[in-house]
């Protein structure tokens, strides 16, 4: 018997290279989105950051609606929509929009993030990630690591300024996912009881999905309404696993999943060998190391411009767990281990970014990784 070959799709961030412009990141992703489709990629997802000098990515909507009209069959949706600083309207009306224009092709993915909650924690020192790293059934799971710096840097109070209005309330994350789900299926009241319509929206096909970092309270809400979850091991390796643990525990039937789904992601460049691969992937650390300490993701730097850099061993460490979990290699070096991934995660799909300078070694690393992952997997 032929056991089907796992899907993959792809998660993009519109990333702006070095010497680039955000006119040429955003035709880059509705270029790659073509080619995904044309490879056989389930999806293309498109991811939402804000105030970054490398990312192109801000409004998901947008986007998804300018490579939905440029592709056919491929799914599109959204890699999350950060619903901190959305209502649950907003984001159905968008949604429910886009599903009327591009039926049976939309994923709605839901993230927490967004804007604090609470006031963010006070400055703290990161926590090294040089110890601690096991390694389960071939996939590299490090120690966790601390966001408690980069929550309180002045970039990030910047960005929960801006995107949310002032004094706004964000309600608590299952409110939000349990009123996008009533303002869809048609079933939504007032505190005082009177039903209302979101039109667009109401009745609408796109598929609901919850990303999330840890085995918390996205895992639980995902699995609790019975809804597909998407673990990110490319931002949080050290908590995929308790992340599929935590769906799979808290799964309960619904209308739309009669058993958990869980896709996976990963940070991937695929090279004709691992020597160019790894050439290939080089700005990939400083990239890191740029989100982690503050500034934003820099525009992503050349190989020859990131070997140029120097790094102390504090910064190396800062970036140790993302720069370890990174699938760089040959097509075969790279199929094992998304298949060690796939196969310790359990994953039913594995949701890939490829990042590098050049669009056109992009666009070769998802051609190269299609064709071995039909041949291998």
């Amino acid at each position: 018997m032929t056991v089907p070959v796992t899907p993959l799709s792809v998660l993009d961030l519109s990333p702006i290279s070095s010497g680039s412009t955000v006119a040429e990141a955003l035709q880059h992703t509705v270029d790659l989105a073509r080619h995904a489709e044309r490879l056989g990629y389930r999806r293309f997802w498109l991811a939402e950051h804000h105030l970054n000098p490398g990312v192109a990515g801000s409004v998901p909507a947008l986007l998804i609606s300018a490579v939905a009209r440029e592709t056919h069959r491929i799914r599109v949706g959204s890699g999350a929509v950060q619903t901190g600083h959305r209502t649950p309207l907003s984001v159905v009306e968008e949604f429910g929009t886009l599903d009327a224009l591009y039926p049976g092709r939309i994923d709605l993915g839901l993230g927490r993030s967004g804007g604090p909650r609470t006031p963010p924690p006070a400055p703290a020192p990161v926590e090294s990630v040089a110890v601690g790293t096991r390694t389960v059934g071939g996939v590299v799971i490090p120690s966790r690591f601390s966001f408690a710096g980069l929550l309180a840097s002045p970039r990030f109070r910047a960005q929960a300024a801006l995107i949310r209005q002032p004094e706004a309330r964000t309600p608590p994350y299952p409110e939000v996912v349990e009123q996008v789900l009533a303002l869809v299926e048609g079933s939504y009241r007032t505190p005082e009881g009177v039903p209302v319509q979101a039109v667009p929206g109401a009745d609408a096909g796109f598929e609901p999905w919850i990303l999330g970092s840890s085995g918390g309270e996205s895992a639980e809400v995902a699995g609790a309404r019975g809804l597909p979850f998407a673990a990110n091991y490319h931002v949080s390796p050290s908590s995929v696993l308790e992340a599929v643990a935590g769906y799979r525990a808290a799964f309960r039937p619904s209308a739309r999943l009669a058993a958990p789904h869980v896709m996976v992601s990963a940070d991937v460049v695929v090279g004709p060998d691992d020597e160019t691969a790894h050439e290939l992937a080089a700005g990939y650390a400083p990239w890191v190391r740029s989100i982690r300490t503050g500034v934003g993701a820099i525009p992503f730097p050349t190989p020859a411009e990131a070997a140029a850099l120097t790094w102390t061993d504090d910064e190396r460490n800062l970036v140790a767990d993302r720069v370890a979990t990174q699938f760089v290699g040959s097509a075969s070096t790279v199929v094992e281990r998304l298949r060690a991934l796939r196969d310790v995660t359990a994953a039913d799909e594995l949701l890939i970014t490829t990042i590098t300078h050049g669009h056109a070694d992009r666009v070769r690393s998802y051609e190269l990784l299609a064709a071995a992952w039909a041949e291998q997997s």
